[in-house]
């Protein structure tokens, strides 16, 4: 291979750069690790990261783990701040499914595929789509033949415009024929309250979300969005059941750490991650509090899956000319 004076000045300037990070890959864990969550306390990411840390901390021989909350835009502020943040294996982010669609929502400070390197897919947990027990639906046919006969008289909440809920009812709405009005809220917290208290016929939310409201019985469960039935709704079709063939819809969790963090920082960040979900009391609380599948998949699986997921939610917001809040 003939070699140029350009190869050898590049990887002249190349080698110094990449060195500091190279050998502080030797001695990592040194220092305050900063695991941001993009969402405020509560939700779904928060309590992961918290269940997590003490495991984390032990499994890093006594590292010091600290969560920094810093919401804003659907979770971009903070994921902002760990995409520009010094790939040293100190800075991480916990992110939910907003991180594939932001990037069409928003005019972001960031490469989303670029700026960031995967983690670790952590799970991910089927849309559910719910009605006030005091409406006549029962199936989601009922709703779409309701839908069919007075077009754009049936509400729908979401917890926020361009959310994966509201693009989830977008593209079933568009499949189906029908035309339903989208109640956008700002969480799931305002959302769900207006739910239960029959201001909205429906809601789209995470199995997470919903779920304490289905036992409850103060909404019933009419779709799942996920390619098979979870065990907490065994008696609620899939929209594959439904007629939808291949429509899958899911909230998801993963781990993005800054691009160029060194590779055998990010195995072994993600390996005490990986040995910290599979603990069976994390695991049964994911499982049971959050309805997560958990996945733990490795950072090529991830990436893989985000381009997936932004492949298939971007056309669904220009094709619908969706906004974010």
């Amino acid at each position: 291979m003939k070699i140029s004076r350009r190869t050898v000045v590049l990887g002249g300037i190349a080698a110094p750069l990449a060195a500091p990070f190279a050998a502080q890959a030797q001695t990592w864990p040194s220092g305050v690790i900063k695991i941001i969550v993009p969402f405020p306390p509560g939700g779904s990411v928060d309590p992961i990261a918290r269940l997590v840390q003490p495991r984390m901390q032990e499994k890093l021989g006594g590292a010091t783990i600290i969560i920094e909350n810093r919401p804003g835009a659907s979770g971009s502020v903070g994921t902002a701040a760990v995409a520009k943040a010094n790939p040293d294996g100190n800075s991480w982010v916990f992110v939910f499914d907003t991180h594939a669609v932001n990037p069409f929502l928003q005019d972001l400070s960031f490469n989303t595929e670029k700026d960031l390197d995967p983690v670790l897919l952590i799970g991910t947990a089927p849309n559910v789509l719910c009605t006030h027990p005091s409406r006549p639906f029962n199936s989601f046919a009922e709703v779409i033949a309701a839908a069919k006969q007075k077009p754009t008289t049936i509400t729908y909440a979401s917890i926020g415009s361009g959310s994966v809920g509201h693009l989830t009812m977008a593209l079933l709405s568009k499949r189906a024929g029908v035309s339903m009005v989208h109640v956008p809220y700002r969480g799931g917290g305002p959302a769900v309250t207006d739910a239960i208290a029959g201001h909205v016929d429906l809601i789209i939310g995470s199995a997470a979300l919903v779920t304490p409201q289905i036992n409850g019985q103060r909404l019933r469960p009419l779709l799942q969005t996920g390619k098979a039935r979870i065990a907490s709704l065994p008696n609620t079709q899939t929209a594959i059941e439904a007629g939808f063939p291949g429509f899958e819809s899911y909230a998801w969790w993963g781990v993005f750490a800054p691009a160029n963090t060194p590779k055998p920082i990010i195995e072994k960040f993600g390996a005490a991650l990986a040995d910290s979900l599979r603990d069976p009391a994390v695991a049964k609380q994911l499982q049971e509090n959050l309805q997560i599948t958990l996945l733990v998949q490795d950072p090529e699986a991830e990436r893989k899956f985000l381009q997936q997921q932004m492949a298939l939610w971007g056309p669904v917001v220009k094709e619908n000319n969706i906004k974010g809040d």
